[in-house]
């Protein structure tokens, strides 16, 4: 009994995250200082870089000056925005009426920003969007529909959507290397590595905040599993700072934690009074900026 109520615990909280992706969210940016073990965010820093009631989060840097991010139009349609730091402009990559763009990201190779493209048959899968603004061009037809992604070789390690949920890697057509089942939206690529970090919704931790869900690795190379301790009650969604150090969020506070470490250390809380609850991250060690995602009071 104890066991179902933690799975159904942790559905009710991921069916919420689900629900409460369309709603108010901005993104915010802030400073950073030094890297690994001494990495700090200056949380008085942070201010918004969008300010609009619609969509706009799952940002990804894409080089040293531009981040992209899945951005709603009033009509609910999203497109992937460009945003250049350097000068300070947004820009389309995408505008289509008749399709929604999530989750984009670079490509191994440089050349696509690829995003989960929801089609106007309701398929979702995973196309490649030049950087040069070409033609956007389908990239894997028989896998639907895809969640979250992260790459490794130019290949994807995708979180397939069913009863569970799985995270496979396609090594090649119709080759598909399961990973796992049953596993969160954070699926994270652990950098200078062949390891996909993931959050697994299996032998969560139940602590004096709420559950905790395992942190794990998958190495593409070696079949080579491994946990590297819980995140944070409640969270679901982390990123790799380098290829040691971890970070994840709490309501408005910002932790970090050494991979092999099973303490998360407090680097400081984004104090706003009309934004709440940090979600997604990307961060920049050449720009030396954190971007998170808040929710709209």
């Amino acid at each position: 009994m104890i066991k179902f109520l933690i799975t159904l615990s942790l559905l009710l909280v991921f069916q919420t995250q689900i629900t409460q992706a369309q709603g108010g969210f901005d993104i915010w940016v802030m400073d950073t200082k030094g890297k690994g073990r001494k990495f700090n965010v200056l949380t008085e820093t942070a201010k918004p870089l969008t300010n609009r009631p619609e969509y706009d989060n799952q940002p990804n840097f894409i080089n040293e000056y531009q981040l992209v991010f899945s951005a709603a139009d009033e009509n609910g349609n999203h497109d992937i925005i460009v945003y250049n730091f350097t000068s300070e402009k947004f820009t389309n990559l995408s505008k289509t009426s008749d399709r929604s763009e999530f989750s984009p990201t670079l490509t191994d190779c440089g050349l696509y920003v690829s995003a989960v493209v929801v089609e106007p048959d309701g398929k979702q899968r995973l196309w490649l969007y030049p950087t040069n603004f070409g033609e956007p061009e389908l990239l894997y037809d028989d896998i639907a529909p895809v969640g979250y992604y992260d790459w490794y070789d130019n290949k994807a390690a995708m979180f397939i959507l069913g009863e569970p949920n799985k995270l496979s890697y396609a090594r090649g057509k119709g080759d598909l290397l399961e990973i796992d089942n049953h596993i969160g939206r954070a699926v994270k690529r652990r950098p200078k590595t062949s390891q996909i970090g993931y959050l697994s919704m299996k032998s969560p931790k139940e602590t004096d905040q709420g559950l905790a869900l395992p942190i794990r690795t998958y190495d593409i190379e070696s079949g080579k599993s491994d946990v590297l301790g819980f995140g944070l009650a409640g969270s679901l969604d982390f990123i790799w700072l380098d290829s040691n150090y971890l970070l994840m969020a709490s309501g408005n506070n910002i932790y970090r934690k050494k991979s092999n470490h099973s303490e998360w250390e407090f680097l400081g809380k984004v104090e706003s009074s009309t934004h709440q609850n940090i979600s997604r991250m990307a961060y920049s060690p050449e720009l030396k900026k954190l971007v998170v995602v808040m929710q709209r009071n």
